[in-house]
């Protein structure tokens, strides 16, 4: 693992920028404006205006198609798959993900003298302090209600004594393996909104203790998804302007203060729950998704008033992205039908190995350095950030660190050649999306993620990206010597443990390869 200990490279440079990092949840390519201007109906002014004060990657990419690995990636500039997760998602109340020694954004920040704090999603993983005959009792006897099922409240579940006890010496401890143990002075959010427990969680306690399941109210209609202890008369409705407000409080103090700051503020939206408040209600005229976009936006807008605010916007490096593409299930179909394209010129959504699932918005504002309303081309990846704030702070990384981060300084300081030659993103399955320039090739047939479609009758896909952006035009069969050539390329980089220059490194589980073999069924 990463060693913590960063060396300082002579000629660091005197003055660090603040650093803000701002995490969408599931926004879509195309649900910005600036990224789909010809069929996208949703206004996102404050995210359009931060373009056109920075740079605007135009091939900018997840590690994923879902949350947690996307998380694992930005945080540690190392691809998700090189660690235990080789599919899905953090379970609910799971252990975490980022290995105690591994250097992360906030780890090298606090190295520098930085003051850092997350606030909002994390969905990396607690190390919960839940006894293994506590966790049935986490659980309720029946399953949430279904979209269809928008019944007010008859369906209400009850906890009993025996959980409530449970639930009271649960709550009441420090909840360690968090943030605040993976670079981060503090925290505040809540771990993920539309799961248990449904409260806030400062640092490493819950902000209350849960005492009743959470209503059957709050489970249609593309709101919470998992039943489970809950602070009496919790509104999801409030977690996103919360959260706002919780970030720009921080903004305000930090900037008054003499060390620089990092501020890793995952939003929990526009992910589900759709949890509009009434002044968005309606607002896009589409449906409640495109209405949550538009409050996403505004949210942003709050956040980068307080920075503007605070006298600090000129001295803070601003990133925007999203951890991956629009959910399908909020309506993707509906909005298309209505002529907003959540996707853009993209095939897919979240969770697909084709671009819809994870080539995402990836926006930085670096006011005197980065050329406002510029425009990049160049494949970046969002586990370019750890080493690109390395180069900025001057520091020298281990050779176990950020595997997989290639600095993205010379593209912000205007020059225009790649990078990095490659990136890996996955599908939800853990089928990979392999880039070569504007190659990109698939080891197996459909999206490996949610989505249909796709020739079934051929193994594996091959794209040409700079003329087929959409995956339309699979070029495997007429190119058999490029797939051997993606093929390989995709081996080396399992089997190197990275993909930057380096010494190799060991993968932290043997990594599952695709095409899947087919099982030999026992006699």
């Amino acid at each position: 693992m990463a060693q913590l200990a960063a060396l300082p490279a002579a000629g660091a440079a005197d003055t660090k920028p603040n650093i803000l990092v701002i995490l969408a949840d599931d926004l879509g390519y195309g649900d910005v404006q600036c990224y789909n201007p010809q069929r996208g109906k949703i206004p996102t002014p404050h995210i359009d205006k931060l373009a056109s004060q920075g740079m605007r990657f135009t091939d900018g990419h997840s590690s994923s198609g879902v949350c947690s690995p996307s998380r694992y990636a930005l945080l540690t500039g190392r691809y998700h798959w090189r660690s235990r997760l080789q599919s899905g998602i953090v379970g609910v109340f799971g252990e975490p993900l980022i290995a105690p020694d591994r250097l992360t954004i906030g780890t090298l920040a606090k190295q520098n003298g930085y003051s850092t704090a997350a606030i909002g999603k994390w969905h990396l993983g607690w190390d919960w302090p839940i006894a293994s005959e506590q966790r049935a009792l986490l659980q309720a006897a029946k399953k949430p209600a279904k979209d269809d099922e928008a019944t007010p409240d008859g369906g209400a579940v009850v906890a009993t004594g025996q959980q409530l006890a449970a639930w009271r010496d649960i709550f009441s401890k420090t909840i360690a393996g968090g943030p605040t143990t993976r670079g981060f002075d503090t925290y505040f959010g809540t771990d993920v909104p539309n799961w248990p427990p449904y409260c806030f969680i400062e640092n490493n306690l819950t902000r209350g203790i849960p005492s009743e399941f959470l209503p059957a109210s709050n489970f249609a209609r593309n709101l919470a998804s998992q039943q489970g202890p809950a602070l009496q008369g919790w509104k999801l409705e409030a977690i996103l302007p919360t959260l706002g407000e919780r970030a720009a409080a921080f903004i305000a103090e930090a900037a008054g203060k003499p060390e620089p700051f990092l501020l890793y503020l995952p939003l929990t939206a526009p992910h589900t729950p759709l949890a509009v408040i009434e002044a968005w209600k309606n607002k896009s005229g589409l449906n409640a998704y495109a209405d949550f976009v538009m409050q996403t936006d505004a949210t942003v807008g709050r956040v980068l008033d307080a920075l503007d605010k605070s006298g600090a916007a000129d001295k803070t490096l601003v990133v925007f992205t999203s951890d991956n593409g629009c959910a399908p299930y909020i309506g993707a179909k509906d909005l298309e039908r209505m002529g907003h394209y959540p996707s853009g010129p993209l095939r897919g959504y979240k969770s697909d190995a084709w671009e819809g699932g994870h080539r995402v918005s990836f926006i930085v504002r670096w006011l005197g350095t980065v050329k406002p309303g510029s425009v990049c081309p160049q494949l970046v990846h969002q586990a370019d950030l750890l080493r690109t704030l390395a180069d900025i702070l001057g520091t020298k990384l281990p050779d176990n660190a950020a595997e997989d981060s290639f600095s993205l300084l010379p593209l912000l300081r205007g020059r225009d050649k790649p990078i990095r030659e490659n990136a890996v993103s996955a599908a939800s399955g853990g089928l990979s999306g392999v880039r070569l320039g504007n190659w990109k090739f698939i080891p197996g047939p459909g999206s490996g993620g949610w989505g249909t479609g796709g020739d079934q009758s051929q193994p594996v896909q091959l794209y040409n990206l700079a003329e087929d952006i959409g995956e339309a035009k699979n070029l495997a069969a007429l190119m058999p010597e490029k797939v051997a050539e993606m093929k390989a390329l995709l081996e080396k980089l399992i089997t190197d443990g990275r993909s930057t220059p380096g010494p190799r490194q060991t993968n932290d589980v043997a990594v599952r390869r695709f095409p899947a073999k087919p099982t030999t069924p026992k006699s």
